[in-house]
Parts: C-alpha cells; structure tokens; sequence
C-alpha cells in the first residue's frame, strides 16, 4: 500500500455546489436565508455548496428561478456523468470497483448489486426510505446496470460473491422477480472468473455478523476495503483494517456452501434439481 494519502477527488457536485454558493452571494443570500426560501434546512444548503451532497434536479429548477441564474444549474444537473450519480460518499469506491483485478463482495440483506436483474434493482431501491421520486429513482437503477459492465470488461476481474440463503426467499419485488433473481444468479454462477457461495441460514458459526463488506485489488495491487450502512461508509486503505476484514471473508467462504453446493441449491429453488 502507498504510504501518500489519496488527494480528495473533485466531482461535478463540488463544482455544482461552488456555483450554488457564488450565484448565493451574488443574490447577497446568507445560507440560513436560502434555505428559508427554500423551506428547507441550512445544513442542506452547506451540504450541497461543500459537494457533500448531490443537488437533485427539481431543487435546481427552483434555486434558477429564485436566484435568476437562467437554468444554469439545472443544466449543470443534467450534464454529471452518469458514474457521478451516486451518493458522493461511494463515488471513489465505484470508480476503484470499476477497474479491480479482484472483487470479493458479501451482502446479507439483498443480493450484491452488481448481480442484481433490472426489476430487482428497481424494487431493492424502491424500498428506501425515505423514498425516491421516479426520476431519482430511474437513474439509480441506470447507474446500477451501467456498474454492472464491469463483468464485460477484459480483462475479467476476478469475483466472488457470498450472500445470505434467506435473500434468496426474501420476495423483493414479488415472487415473480425473485424468481427472476435466482435464475440469473444460476446463470451467473456458471461464469468462469466468478464464485458464488450461499451462506446456509442454519449455519451455527457465522464471521459476517457484523454486516456486508466489499474487498478489491487495484490495478496497483492494492488491497481496499469498502464498508457502507445507513448513512455511513467507509473506503478503507489502512493494511491493518483492510488485513482484518480479509480475514473475516476467508472464514465466511470455509463456513458457506462450496460453489457447486450453491448452484444445487440455486437448482432446488428453481425445481430443476
């Protein structure tokens, strides 16, 4: 692991958020006196200035009007790179998932998204809350599905995915798109460069209890670990946290189903056994 610290990233929300903050002044708004306006509150405001958070499309368009800034920022909006519409938070984690030479993934409450089917997406963030306006919601699941290309690249990262045996009967959507989930799963589990394990619900040892983790390996060979829960992540780089979390996924693959275990049980979901 390098030893220099990672200079922060600049993304199109930082610049998004200096342009909201120059057009405030200009308006000689104080950040507590928008938000009034806005009837929103002021940490929102310093939120989105500091790049922190995203400026959703509709608040844009009514920031335009009350600052008189001709559609400039809701045209700043529409034009964030597809990649960049993700919480602020998990963007460096995206952009390091994308050209991982190794991608180890454990999710105990849904299944890991970059093997989510479109309509299982679409109901997994359906179930925030609170919840996405339709056009939010659209363009995460676009973003989702664009992540995905990952599994097409060459070269093929090398994957392993260990999930929860009560995802596969959680019915996230419906039945019909949990079924749908589960054939997909199948296929995917016959991809060369990809491992899928299922963790058996009456398992008595257990190292995930802690929650879902995602480890990779840089094109630099790295070793990051990357943590997220409600309203917190973390993209670890220390060798240290990163060893420990390492340790924690090796115990969960000697405790889950072996590979080919995992695609019968995959079969007996879909009666085909």
């Amino acid at each position: 692991m390098h030893s220099a610290k990672r200079p922060k990233r600049v993304t199109s929300w930082h610049v998004i958020g200096a342009q909201l903050a120059v057009f405030r002044n200009a308006a000689r708004l104080t950040q507590a006196e928008l938000a009034r306006q806005l009837g929103a509150g002021e940490e929102t405001i310093a939120s989105i200035e500091q790049g922190r958070r995203p400026l959703k499309l509709d608040l844009a368009e009514i920031l335009d009007e009350l600052l008189e800034t001709k559609m400039a920022l809701q045209t700043a909006v529409r034009k964030v790179p597809e990649r960049e519409r993700f919480p602020a938070f998990a963007q460096d984690f995206v952009d390091h998932e994308q050209e991982a030479l190794t991608l180890l993934w454990y999710e105990n409450q849904v299944v890991p998204g970059l093997l989510q089917t479109e309509e299982y997406a679409r109901a997994v963030f359906g179930c925030l809350y609170p919840p996405l306006d339709e056009e939010e919601l659209e363009e995460w699941v676009s973003a989702r599905l664009n992540r995905q290309r990952i599994l097409e690249r060459k070269p093929r990262p090398m994957a392993n995915f260990l999930l929860e045996e009560a995802t596969l009967h959680r019915p996230i959507g419906g039945h019909c798109v949990l079924r749908n989930q589960i054939r997909h799963l199948r296929q995917c589990a016959e991809l060369p460069f990809l491992g899928l394990q299922i963790m058996p619900t009456k398992r008595e040892k257990h190292a995930g209890l802690a929650g879902p983790m995602v480890l990779l390996e840089t094109p630099d060979h790295d070793q990051l670990a990357y943590i997220e829960g409600p309203l917190v992540s973390f993209l670890h780089d220390d060798p240290d946290k990163v060893s420990v979390l390492q340790q924690k996924y090796g115990m969960l693959r000697s405790q889950a189903l072996s590979p080919a275990e995992s695609m019968g049980l995959l079969d007996e979901l879909l009666g085909e056994s």
